[in-house]
Protein backbone atom coordinates (compact mmCIF):
# COMPACT_ATOMS: atom_id res chain seq x y z
CA UNK A 1 0.00 0.00 0.00
CA UNK A 2 0.83 3.19 -0.23
CA UNK A 3 1.36 5.47 2.94
CA UNK A 4 1.57 9.18 3.96
CA UNK A 5 2.16 10.02 7.25
CA UNK A 6 2.11 13.80 8.97
CA UNK A 7 4.28 13.71 12.18
CA UNK A 8 6.35 11.19 10.77
CA UNK A 9 9.56 12.85 12.02
CA UNK A 10 7.95 11.93 16.02
CA UNK A 11 8.54 9.18 18.43
CA UNK A 12 5.53 7.32 16.65
CA UNK A 13 6.52 8.05 13.77
CA UNK A 14 9.69 7.02 13.10
CA UNK A 15 8.91 3.58 14.55
CA UNK A 16 6.23 3.58 12.08
CA UNK A 17 8.00 4.13 9.19
CA UNK A 18 10.25 1.43 9.68
CA UNK A 19 7.67 -0.80 10.72
CA UNK A 20 6.00 0.06 7.60
CA UNK A 21 9.24 -0.58 5.38
CA UNK A 22 9.68 -3.36 6.29
CA UNK A 23 6.32 -4.68 5.41
CA UNK A 24 7.21 -3.44 1.93
CA UNK A 25 4.99 -0.54 1.67
CA UNK A 26 5.43 2.79 0.02
CA UNK A 27 5.71 5.63 2.99
CA UNK A 28 6.05 9.17 2.15
CA UNK A 29 6.15 11.42 5.08
CA UNK A 30 6.02 15.31 5.76
CA UNK A 31 8.08 17.51 7.94
CA UNK A 32 8.52 21.11 8.29
CA UNK A 33 12.19 20.95 8.97
CA UNK A 34 14.83 19.58 6.35
CA UNK A 35 16.81 18.50 8.56
CA UNK A 36 14.39 16.28 10.20
CA UNK A 37 13.59 14.99 7.17
CA UNK A 38 17.51 13.98 5.92
CA UNK A 39 17.10 11.61 9.43
CA UNK A 40 14.23 9.34 7.73
CA UNK A 41 14.79 6.19 6.88
CA UNK A 42 16.31 4.82 3.69
CA UNK A 43 13.13 4.01 1.74
CA UNK A 44 10.93 6.62 2.73
CA UNK A 45 10.43 9.61 1.18
CA UNK A 46 10.89 13.26 2.55
CA UNK A 47 8.34 15.96 1.80
CA UNK A 48 8.75 19.38 2.68
CA UNK A 49 5.67 21.50 4.13
CA UNK A 50 3.73 22.40 6.92
CA UNK A 51 1.18 20.01 8.21
CA UNK A 52 -0.74 23.38 9.12
CA UNK A 53 -1.44 25.28 5.78
CA UNK A 54 -2.27 23.76 2.53
CA UNK A 55 0.65 23.16 0.18
CA UNK A 56 1.99 21.28 -2.73
CA UNK A 57 1.93 18.18 -0.36
CA UNK A 58 -2.18 17.74 -0.21
CA UNK A 59 -1.59 16.41 -3.37
CA UNK A 60 0.73 14.29 -2.89
CA UNK A 61 -1.07 13.39 0.14
CA UNK A 62 -4.30 13.25 -2.24
CA UNK A 63 -2.25 9.75 -4.47
CA UNK A 64 -1.80 7.77 -1.41
CA UNK A 65 -3.87 5.05 -0.85
CA UNK A 66 -3.68 5.75 3.24
CA UNK A 67 -3.05 9.35 5.27
CA UNK A 68 -2.33 8.80 8.45
CA UNK A 69 -2.18 12.07 10.35
CA UNK A 70 -0.25 11.88 13.96
CA UNK A 71 0.74 15.75 14.40
CA UNK A 72 -0.24 17.39 17.73
CA UNK A 73 1.56 19.33 20.09
CA UNK A 74 2.57 17.55 23.32
CA UNK A 75 0.11 18.15 26.51
CA UNK A 76 2.73 17.06 28.80
CA UNK A 77 3.47 20.67 29.31
CA UNK A 78 1.82 23.07 31.48
CA UNK A 79 -1.33 24.39 30.36
CA UNK A 80 -2.13 28.20 30.00
CA UNK A 81 -4.17 29.88 27.37
CA UNK A 82 -1.56 29.86 24.89
CA UNK A 83 -0.74 25.85 25.81
CA UNK A 84 -4.07 25.29 25.38
CA UNK A 85 -4.65 26.84 22.08
CA UNK A 86 -1.93 25.18 20.79
CA UNK A 87 -2.32 21.82 22.11
CA UNK A 88 -6.24 22.27 20.14
CA UNK A 89 -4.83 23.92 16.87
CA UNK A 90 -2.05 21.60 15.72
CA UNK A 91 -4.99 18.34 16.28
CA UNK A 92 -7.62 20.23 14.77
CA UNK A 93 -6.03 22.22 11.98
CA UNK A 94 -3.67 19.41 10.56
CA UNK A 95 -6.53 17.32 10.33
CA UNK A 96 -8.51 19.73 8.53
CA UNK A 97 -5.66 20.17 6.26
CA UNK A 98 -5.45 16.44 5.84
CA UNK A 99 -9.30 15.70 4.95
CA UNK A 100 -8.39 18.88 2.46
CA UNK A 101 -5.88 16.69 0.99
CA UNK A 102 -8.60 13.91 0.50
CA UNK A 103 -11.34 16.22 -0.62
CA UNK A 104 -13.07 15.60 -4.37
CA UNK A 105 -12.60 12.65 -6.18
CA UNK A 106 -9.07 11.87 -4.19
CA UNK A 107 -10.65 10.72 -1.42
CA UNK A 108 -12.97 7.58 -2.71
CA UNK A 109 -11.68 4.31 -1.35
CA UNK A 110 -9.36 5.79 0.55
CA UNK A 111 -8.41 5.67 4.15
CA UNK A 112 -7.87 8.45 6.79
CA UNK A 113 -6.16 7.08 10.10
CA UNK A 114 -6.25 10.31 12.66
CA UNK A 115 -4.28 10.31 15.85
CA UNK A 116 -7.05 10.72 18.89
CA UNK A 117 -6.49 9.75 22.83
CA UNK A 118 -8.04 7.33 25.40
CA UNK A 119 -8.58 10.79 26.96
CA UNK A 120 -11.62 11.18 25.04
CA UNK A 121 -13.60 8.86 27.66
CA UNK A 122 -14.61 9.86 31.54
CA UNK A 123 -11.96 9.94 34.02
CA UNK A 124 -13.36 7.27 36.17
CA UNK A 125 -11.38 4.90 37.84
CA UNK A 126 -14.24 2.83 38.11
CA UNK A 127 -15.94 1.66 34.96
CA UNK A 128 -14.75 -0.47 32.30
CA UNK A 129 -15.04 1.61 28.65
CA UNK A 130 -14.58 0.39 24.70
CA UNK A 131 -15.24 2.33 21.52
CA UNK A 132 -18.94 3.13 21.97
CA UNK A 133 -18.32 4.60 25.52
CA UNK A 134 -19.18 7.79 26.12
CA UNK A 135 -17.20 11.15 25.77
CA UNK A 136 -16.11 13.04 29.08
CA UNK A 137 -15.66 16.54 30.27
CA UNK A 138 -13.21 19.05 30.55
CA UNK A 139 -10.13 19.93 28.25
CA UNK A 140 -8.97 17.11 26.90
CA UNK A 141 -12.26 15.31 26.27
CA UNK A 142 -12.77 18.26 24.70
CA UNK A 143 -9.87 18.36 21.84
CA UNK A 144 -10.53 14.57 21.25
CA UNK A 145 -13.94 15.10 20.48
CA UNK A 146 -12.97 18.04 18.51
CA UNK A 147 -10.30 16.31 16.86
CA UNK A 148 -12.87 13.24 15.67
CA UNK A 149 -15.44 15.35 14.43
CA UNK A 150 -12.83 17.29 12.22
CA UNK A 151 -12.00 13.81 10.83
CA UNK A 152 -15.30 12.61 10.44
CA UNK A 153 -15.89 15.57 7.48
CA UNK A 154 -13.64 13.27 4.81
CA UNK A 155 -16.57 10.58 5.58
CA UNK A 156 -18.11 13.43 2.54
CA UNK A 157 -15.73 12.27 0.15
CA UNK A 158 -15.90 8.65 0.28
CA UNK A 159 -12.96 8.26 2.72
CA UNK A 160 -13.01 5.25 5.70
CA UNK A 161 -12.21 7.46 9.01
CA UNK A 162 -10.64 5.83 11.72
CA UNK A 163 -9.91 7.63 15.16
CA UNK A 164 -7.17 5.54 16.41
CA UNK A 165 -7.70 7.00 20.15
CA UNK A 166 -3.73 6.14 21.60
CA UNK A 167 -3.50 5.04 25.31
CA UNK A 168 0.05 6.13 27.10
CA UNK A 169 2.83 4.64 24.02
CA UNK A 170 5.70 2.70 25.47
CA UNK A 171 8.74 2.63 23.50
CA UNK A 172 13.10 2.39 24.37
CA UNK A 173 13.51 6.05 22.67
CA UNK A 174 10.93 7.99 23.51
CA UNK A 175 7.41 8.73 24.92
CA UNK A 176 6.92 8.26 28.37
CA UNK A 177 9.83 5.56 29.18
CA UNK A 178 12.04 8.19 28.21
CA UNK A 179 11.15 10.38 31.31
CA UNK A 180 10.85 7.12 33.79
CA UNK A 181 13.43 4.98 33.36
CA UNK A 182 16.07 7.00 34.27
CA UNK A 183 14.18 7.96 37.64
CA UNK A 184 13.21 3.99 38.40
CA UNK A 185 16.96 3.29 37.78
CA UNK A 186 17.67 5.68 40.57
CA UNK A 187 15.11 3.96 42.16
CA UNK A 188 13.35 7.03 42.64
CA UNK A 189 10.15 5.29 41.23
CA UNK A 190 7.02 5.41 42.88
CA UNK A 191 3.08 5.05 42.69
CA UNK A 192 1.83 8.50 41.39
CA UNK A 193 -1.50 9.61 43.93
CA UNK A 194 -3.25 6.60 45.13
CA UNK A 195 -1.95 4.47 42.74
CA UNK A 196 -5.54 3.39 41.89
CA UNK A 197 -6.22 5.10 38.89
CA UNK A 198 -5.45 3.02 35.14
CA UNK A 199 -2.67 2.98 33.12
CA UNK A 200 -3.91 2.17 29.80
CA UNK A 201 -0.71 1.67 27.35
CA UNK A 202 0.73 0.22 24.52
CA UNK A 203 4.16 -1.20 22.85
CA UNK A 204 4.84 1.18 20.22
CA UNK A 205 5.65 -1.94 17.44
CA UNK A 206 1.82 -3.33 18.56
CA UNK A 207 0.83 0.35 17.80
CA UNK A 208 2.33 0.14 14.08
CA UNK A 209 1.57 -2.77 13.41
CA UNK A 210 -2.00 -2.16 14.60
CA UNK A 211 -1.71 0.77 12.13
CA UNK A 212 -1.14 -0.90 9.37
CA UNK A 213 -4.08 -3.68 10.79
CA UNK A 214 -6.33 -0.66 10.24
CA UNK A 215 -5.67 0.16 6.90
CA UNK A 216 -6.03 -3.24 5.55
CA UNK A 217 -9.45 -4.24 7.23
CA UNK A 218 -12.23 -2.46 6.37
CA UNK A 219 -14.19 -3.02 8.86
CA UNK A 220 -12.59 -1.31 11.45
CA UNK A 221 -14.06 2.31 10.51
CA UNK A 222 -14.85 5.02 13.30
CA UNK A 223 -12.99 5.02 16.51
CA UNK A 224 -10.44 2.15 17.51
CA UNK A 225 -8.82 1.76 20.78
CA UNK A 226 -4.67 1.57 20.60
CA UNK A 227 -4.25 0.11 24.10
CA UNK A 228 -3.26 -3.52 24.92
CA UNK A 229 -5.63 -6.04 26.11
CA UNK A 230 -3.69 -6.03 29.81
CA UNK A 231 -4.87 -2.74 31.55
CA UNK A 232 -2.69 -1.86 34.74
CA UNK A 233 -3.46 0.49 38.00
CA UNK A 234 -0.67 2.82 38.02
CA UNK A 235 0.68 0.80 40.89
CA UNK A 236 0.80 -2.04 39.00
CA UNK A 237 2.87 -0.28 36.35
CA UNK A 238 5.64 1.03 38.89
CA UNK A 239 6.05 -2.55 40.71
CA UNK A 240 6.13 -4.28 37.53
CA UNK A 241 9.07 -1.38 36.21
CA UNK A 242 10.99 -1.56 39.45
CA UNK A 243 10.64 -5.10 39.59
CA UNK A 244 12.33 -5.92 36.17
CA UNK A 245 15.03 -3.21 36.80
CA UNK A 246 15.75 -4.60 40.63
CA UNK A 247 14.88 -0.96 42.10
CA UNK A 248 12.84 -0.26 45.20
CA UNK A 249 9.64 1.89 44.52
CA UNK A 250 9.11 3.44 47.50
CA UNK A 251 8.99 7.14 46.81
CA UNK A 252 4.93 7.75 45.86
CA UNK A 253 4.32 11.67 44.96
CA UNK A 254 1.07 12.75 46.84
CA UNK A 255 -1.36 14.34 44.82
CA UNK A 256 -1.27 17.47 46.08
CA UNK A 257 2.27 17.37 45.27
CA UNK A 258 1.72 16.79 41.55
CA UNK A 259 -0.74 19.66 41.26
CA UNK A 260 1.84 21.86 42.60
CA UNK A 261 4.47 20.71 39.65
CA UNK A 262 2.67 20.27 36.44
CA UNK A 263 -0.90 22.32 37.79
CA UNK A 264 -4.20 21.29 35.60
CA UNK A 265 -2.39 18.68 33.52
CA UNK A 266 -1.14 16.68 36.64
CA UNK A 267 -4.93 15.10 36.16
CA UNK A 268 -4.12 12.89 32.81
CA UNK A 269 -2.06 10.95 35.55
CA UNK A 270 -4.15 11.20 38.29
CA UNK A 271 -6.79 9.93 36.89
CA UNK A 272 -7.37 7.17 34.51
CA UNK A 273 -10.34 4.77 33.17
CA UNK A 274 -9.82 0.75 32.10
CA UNK A 275 -10.04 1.30 28.47
CA UNK A 276 -10.21 -1.77 26.16
CA UNK A 277 -9.72 -2.77 22.68
CA UNK A 278 -12.45 -4.34 21.54
CA UNK A 279 -12.96 -3.08 17.92
CA UNK A 280 -9.25 -4.91 17.49
CA UNK A 281 -10.04 -7.73 18.81
CA UNK A 282 -13.07 -8.31 17.50
CA UNK A 283 -11.13 -7.76 14.27
CA UNK A 284 -8.67 -10.42 14.81
CA UNK A 285 -5.79 -8.23 15.77
CA UNK A 286 -3.12 -10.75 17.89
CA UNK A 287 -0.88 -8.37 19.80
CA UNK A 288 2.63 -9.11 20.49
CA UNK A 289 2.70 -7.51 24.06
CA UNK A 290 -0.65 -8.17 25.75
CA UNK A 291 1.21 -8.30 28.95
CA UNK A 292 2.54 -5.31 30.55
CA UNK A 293 5.64 -7.03 31.81
CA UNK A 294 6.31 -8.34 28.53
CA UNK A 295 6.45 -4.82 27.08
CA UNK A 296 8.57 -3.49 29.94
CA UNK A 297 10.75 -6.32 29.57
CA UNK A 298 11.65 -5.90 25.89
CA UNK A 299 11.98 -2.15 25.88
CA UNK A 300 14.40 -2.46 28.79
CA UNK A 301 16.40 -4.90 26.49
CA UNK A 302 16.32 -2.48 23.31
CA UNK A 303 17.47 0.53 25.86
CA UNK A 304 20.58 -1.54 27.71
CA UNK A 305 21.64 -2.75 24.11
CA UNK A 306 21.94 0.72 22.79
Amino acid sequence: MHFFILGGTGFVGRHLINWLLQQGHKVEALGRNPKSLDRLPAGCEGVHGDPLQPGDWQTMAGQADVVINLVGRSIMTRWNDATRKEILETRVQSTRMAVQALSGEHGRGKVLINANAVGYYPLDSTREFAEDGPAGTGFLADVAQAWQAEAEKARAFGVRVVIARFGTVLGPDGGAMAQLLPLFRKGLGGRLGSGEQWFPWIHVLDLCRAMEFMAQHPELDGPVNCCAPQPASNTYFTRALGGLLRRPTIFPVPAFVLKLAMGEVAQVVLQGAKIVPKALIDAGFAFRFGLLEGALRDIIRQVEAQ
